[in-house]
């Protein structure tokens, strides 16, 4: 495995971190507390191609593989503070946009993914339901066959995206006699009669992520919607949700490296008994702390990048890079606030946010005990 970078990948890391630094930030403590999602910064990010990273040229993207696009990821987490803005950028790609691109028709990748990539578009994943979470496939929500379309009904809640977003990838059930051979997905445009899109929900931290349920009541989509083939919902689910896993805090890497950098800046500033307070024991062993976990972090997602763009990635690997930076990013936003004292308790130093927005990635894309699951289904204990 190689991880050393080409000069061309080192000026666009550089470039995405003035980019996120520049353009991504504006009113960040504002809108955080009136959770407010901003169109402005999603369209900025898209005309600079971070959102069409991983995707064809045919089809508008950048063709980055997906070793470089872990790359931008950490640069986009250094220069943006912003971290419901990439949660939202990452929901879009890997559980919206991606799911198309791979088990779409040409006609339907033709239709959506310009859109998707430049911007115009938001996608994302309509799975989780009020009776279900971590037992994913125990859905609820039915697709009945009619003439040329299927008609849905059912709720999907903690839906990402969903206040904002233009196209749903939505997985039903056709047949709950089949299990989860009966589990369908079909792309479900916020436009379509019978859709209705909750209101945004409050939530502890990544804020300017807008979330909301969705109600299906008699909502006809066409047969031409459905994503790949009747029955092939959990295969397209599983494609998605293992490269969300690998890929949905590839920005924490460039996020801890910012937060080292300001806790140590701080800890050599600020005096405490005559010296510094990184000059005792309790605060520089924190600090080694934080910087063994970035490092660590850092080699577990390029492993994971290099696999994938080998053909060689697995499902435990991107739950251990999901489990360990999560657990790791919690650890390193607790670590940055504690360091800072009561400063890092104010909102105004924006220390605190992060640890409310960390948290929440021990839930998401599967909570870690899940991610513990999984790891140990793969031991063969």
């Amino acid at each position: 495995m190689d991880f050393a970078w080409s000069e061309e990948q080192l000026a666009f890391r550089h470039a995405v971190v003035e980019f996120a630094e520049k353009e991504l930030n504006d009113r960040l403590v504002e809108r955080d507390a009136q959770y407010e999602f901003s169109r402005e910064a999603w369209n900025k990010a898209a005309e600079f191609g971070i959102i069409g990273l991983p995707f064809p040229e045919e089809y508008g993207g950048q063709g980055a593989d997906y070793l470089t696009t872990m790359l931008a990821m950490e640069a986009l987490g250094y220069g943006c503070r912003d971290n419901g803005l990439i949660f939202s950028m990452n929901a879009h790609l890997w559980s919206g946009a991606l799911p198309i691109y791979r088990f779409g028709t040409e006609e339907q990748k033709r239709k959506y993914l310009p859109g998707l990539i430049d911007g115009r578009l938001i996608s994302v994943q309509g799975m989780t339901e009020p009776g279900t979470g971590s037992d994913a496939y125990a859905l609820t929500t039915t697709a009945v066959e009619d003439g040329d379309h299927y008609v849905l009904n059912g709720a999907k809640t903690f839906i990402t995206n969903a206040p904002v977003a233009d196209v749903f990838v939505v997985f039903t059930t056709v047949d709950r006699s089949k299990g989860w051979l009966g589990i369908t997905a079909f792309i479900v445009d916020a436009d379509t009669p019978g859709l209705t899109v909750g209101k945004n929900f409050h939530k502890m931290g990544i804020r300017t992520s807008p979330m909301s349920e969705l109600i299906f009541e008699d909502c006809r989509v066409p047969k031409e919607n459905m994503l790949a083939k009747r029955g092939s919902g959990m295969m397209i689910f599983n494609h998605s949700i293992e490269h969300e896993r690998g890929a949905i805090l590839a920005h924490t890497i460039g996020t801890m490296e910012r937060q080292l950098e300001e806790a140590l800046t701080y800890a050599r500033q600020r005096k405490q008994f005559g010296q510094s307070i990184g000059k005792f024991q309790a605060v520089s062993h924190r600090l080694v702390d934080m910087k063994v976990r970035l490092e660590a972090g850092r080699l577990l997602l390029y492993r994971l990048g290099w696999m994938w763009d080998q053909g060689k990635g697995k499902a435990i690997d991107a739950s251990m890079v999901k489990l360990f930076l999560s657990e790791a990013w919690v650890q390193s936003s607790i670590d940055t606030m504690w360091v800072h004292g009561g400063y890092g308790y104010m909102v105004e130093t924006e220390l605190e946010r992060d640890v409310r927005d960390a948290f929440s990635s021990r839930i998401y894309s599967g909570t870690n005990d899940i991610q513990k699951n999984v790891i140990a289904s793969q031991l063969k204990l």
